[in-house]
């Protein structure tokens, strides 16, 4: 049923349960998985103009540092993973990304770190699964 999945994340704890969902459908469905981190650098103005280069640089870190533990478990069930850090506008991202690697099924939690309504989802994904042209999962 599915063969590569793209599964967006932030760390959160939506992001962290739509990791164990996509992992579990990876195992069911022997599909390959492909993890990313955003860094949302529009948040930071000019980065050469300010200090935001250093804040940019460390979630950059943060981020491939996630992807690696997520890839490591990935590996050590048998599926194959591979992870991206990029920079952007999430939504945007997740849509090239999906269209590059051509995601058969994104799943993404409902909602990220910066949402604070715990009865709403999150504009990010509310954008994907609105807009995407392919099926959309949300944890």
């Amino acid at each position: 049923m599915y063969e590569t999945i793209l599964v967006p994340t932030d760390g959160s704890d939506p992001a962290n349960r739509a990791v164990e969902h996509a992992l579990e459908l990876a195992d069911r469905y022997d599909a390959d998985i492909h993890t990313m981190y955003c860094v949302e650098t529009h948040r930071y103005g000019e980065t050469a103009l300010s200090s935001a280069e250093i804040v940019l640089d460390r979630l950059e870190e943060q981020g491939a540092a996630m992807l690696e533990e997520i890839s490591d478990r990935a590996d050590n069930v048998g599926i194959d993973c591979s992870w991206s850090v990029c920079h952007g506008r999430p939504w945007e991202e997740v849509y090239e990304k999906a269209e590059d690697i051509d995601a058969d099924l994104i799943v993404i939690g409902h909602q990220g770190q910066s949402h604070t309504r715990t009865d709403k989802i999150g504009s990010v994904a509310e954008r994907i699964v609105r807009t995407a042209d392919r099926p959309v999962l949300t944890a």
